[in-house]
């Protein structure tokens, strides 16, 4: 899709720079996400960000800017959003990993030392 975006960005860049502008920042949200991995954690939120961006390059085809423009920051936001939930439920795994690193070594520790913690 990358190099479609890239294709339509530089034949509609004349007619109007701002959904242009607006639709490369989507597809480098897009792939700021991917590259992050964020499918792994929230695909839904991706995955719309995906449709947004396709819907808002059919709507520049139709010569539809404002709305194409509308789209394209809506995939942006939804990307964003995506790469945001994605970071969320990593640092949740990782709190949640060290908390039974730390319930296993609680009763370690008080055997060794006798004192309850």
């Amino acid at each position: 899709m990358g190099t479609a975006v890239v294709g339509l960005l530089m034949l509609t860049t004349c007619a109007s720079s701002a959904p242009s502008a607006d639709l490369l920042a989507a597809e480098m949200a897009i792939a700021d996400a991917d590259r992050a991995g964020v499918a792994d954690y929230s695909s839904v939120e991706l995955n719309k960000a995906r449709d947004k961006l396709t819907a808002a390059l059919n709507a520049m085809q139709l010569k539809e800017m404002g709305h194409a423009q509308r789209l394209a920051q809506e995939a942006r936001v939804d990307a964003e959003l995506a790469s945001a939930l994605a970071e969320v439920a990593r640092d949740r795994m990782v709190n949640e990993k060290m908390q039974k690193s730390i319930d296993v070594l609680k009763p370690e520790m008080q055997r060794n030392t006798g004192e309850k913690i």
